[in-house]
């Protein structure tokens, strides 16, 4: 049985009003009410309504349903994906230092930690730590011109000498240091769907539109291509069926020299190289592979039954063949999650609508990808800690939140630093064993007017970016996981005008790239400037350290 009917996408509906209390670690409880099936917005650069097949996977048996309550799951983060578009919409004021944000795309850096003969720490580092940390502006690039409120505009990649960057209906690679342009690659339509994901030979996947949407056709989000960052250049384009037949995707990943694509209706992969399909939705199946999470492994969400009987799994698979490895079947109830890490393999989940703070999750739920044994599950509350999932259509895009050798890292809700000004405004940053679900003890403050941002690991290091005080400018920051000692990696400068450029492109809702010196901000989307403080908004910022 499928979620709905194939003429049409799933009805949204209201969230329950009460938000039970998050539940302790340890044996999986049940809870709530049913839930409804998740929205699907009719955006033509999002991901717009159009007739589906049936949802079909890669086989699998169906995860047994754990005896309990019904469960309630939420559906705010697909409500989030219009709520950004709206605050993009509205633009920041500039030079203020405050600004508004949003849930979106995008997200992770590259790598940090290291000593400066760039050799790495005891844990794995290998970013270089400079002789000096102070950065300047190294190119900007405008916002694409359109008269649309919103266009997506969802992917940037750093590959041997080329940093790529999606804009509308195209992608154009840039020379790192400068700016200047190696290549545009045309595409039909606005992009819907990329990933961080790049393999060492510098190629990665996309899905996007056949055609630019008008105001009387919105086409699906139903074409699956893989680039070659380097050359710029598309190797190859697949779809799954034809015309308002065709099969559309809401997310796309990269694990090894596999395309992964997964949506409502189940999921695809493709030989990176030469499109070559390694498995596709299959007629009859009442399971859905609806997003993978990619890198080193790929790790299948599998969705099975239909609604008020569903059952969700997490499964690594094979990238190759679609073999299941080893799957962990949640508790029932549990309908949506987001993969912060494939390994470690640690997923998100909103247990029982008890998720606060607009996070979308209230535990991390940390599994054996070798036996699928739960291994531990960490309780979030949102009024304790920062970091987000959207567990609804894009399955990756866990942010403000990094797991590697062992370790989760979250970061602290912000409170008061104790400092001269009672505004004042700090945060830490923490660490869980993820073998016992319980805080190491360490923490990393972010010092009086600073707040800390995870963006990824790099060996057993964390990379984080430091929101500054009105009159300084952000900061990359290496955390080491063994000592917790925060290294400066790079300042920006602290004058209103490149300040400026700091605030409009935030971590949470931007799309940030760091590698041995150089930053790389980047928006997810593009809107129409809605008065003259918004004219000159940037598609992308670039840093670089001065040595």
């Amino acid at each position: 049985m499928s979620d709905q009917p194939p003429s049409g996408p799933p009805q949204d509906q209201p969230p329950t009003p009460s938000t039970p209390a998050v539940p302790p670690a340890g044996p999986q409880p049940t809870y709530g009410y049913p839930q409804a099936p998740p929205p699907q917005p009719q955006s033509g650069y999002g991901y717009p309504a159009a007739p589906q097949q049936p949802g079909y996977g890669h086989p699998a048996q169906p995860p047994t349903v754990v005896a309990g309550d019904d469960v309630r799951a939420r559906e705010n983060r697909a409500i989030a994906l219009i709520v950004l578009a709206a605050v993009v919409a509205i633009g920041l004021i500039i030079g203020s230092g405050v600004w508004y944000s949003g849930s979106s795309d995008g997200g992770g850096s590259t790598r940090a930690g290291g000593d400066k003969n760039g050799t790495g720490t005891a844990t794995g580092g290998k970013e270089k730590v400079p002789d000096n940390p102070a950065a300047d502006v190294l190119f900007k690039v405008p916002q694409p011109k359109t008269e649309e409120n919103v266009v997506t505009t969802p992917g940037s990649w750093l590959s041997a000498g080329v940093y790529a960057k999606s804009g509308i209906a195209e992608i154009t690679g840039y020379d790192p240091a400068d700016g200047h342009k190696k290549w545009t690659l045309k595409l039909p339509g606005p992009v819907c769907a990329a990933t961080e994901h790049v393999t060492a030979d510098g190629r990665t996947g996309i899905v996007y539109q056949p055609s630019m949407p008008t105001r009387t056709s919105r086409p699906g989000c139903t074409q699956v291509a893989g680039i070659d960052v380097r050359a710029g250049t598309k190797l190859w384009t697949k779809s799954i069926g034809t015309g308002e037949f065709a099969t559309t995707f809401q997310n796309v990943t990269v694990a090894g020299k596999t395309v992964a694509v997964g949506g409502l209706r189940g999921g695809a992969a493709y030989d990176i190289g030469t499109g070559k399909v390694l498995w596709q939705p299959k007629p009859g199946d009442d399971c859905d592979d609806v997003g993978y999470g990619g890198g080193t492994r790929l790790v299948a969400v599998r969705k099975c039954g239909g609604y008020g009987d569903r059952t969700l799994s997490i499964q690594n698979v094979d990238p190759t063949s679609g073999k299941v490895i080893s799957e962990y079947k949640m508790g029932a109830g549990i309908e949506y999650a987001g993969i912060v890490s494939t390994d470690p393999l640690v997923v998100g989940a909103d247990a029982g609508h008890s998720a606060s703070g607009g996070s979308g999750v209230s535990d991390y739920f940390c599994i054996d990808n070798r036996t699928g044994r739960l291994l531990a599950r960490i309780p979030v509350p949102g009024d304790t800690y920062d970091g987000e999932c959207d567990t609804i259509t894009l399955v990756e895009e866990c942010k403000g939140v990094a797991a590697g050798q062992g370790k989760l890292y979250l970061a602290t809700k912000e409170h008061s630093s104790g400092g001269k000004s009672k505004l004042s405004r700090t945060n830490e940053v923490v660490a869980f064993d993820l073998a016992t679900g319980k805080q190491t003890g360490q923490r990393a403050a972010a010092g009086e007017d600073y707040t800390l941002f995870p963006l990824r690991m790099d060996g057993g290091n964390l990379i984080a970016y430091k929101n500054p005080p009105y009159d300084k400018g952000g900061q990359i920051v290496s955390i080491d996981g063994a000592s917790f000692k925060s290294t400066t990696l790079m300042e920006l400068p602290a004058d209103q005008a490149d300040r400026a450029l700091q605030t409009g492109l935030q971590p949470d809702f931007s799309e940030y790239r760091y590698s041995q010196g150089k930053l790389f901000m980047a928006a997810p989307n593009a809107a129409k400037p809605l008065g003259k403080f918004d004219k000159d908004k940037n598609c992308v910022v670039a840093f670089g350290t001065r040595d």
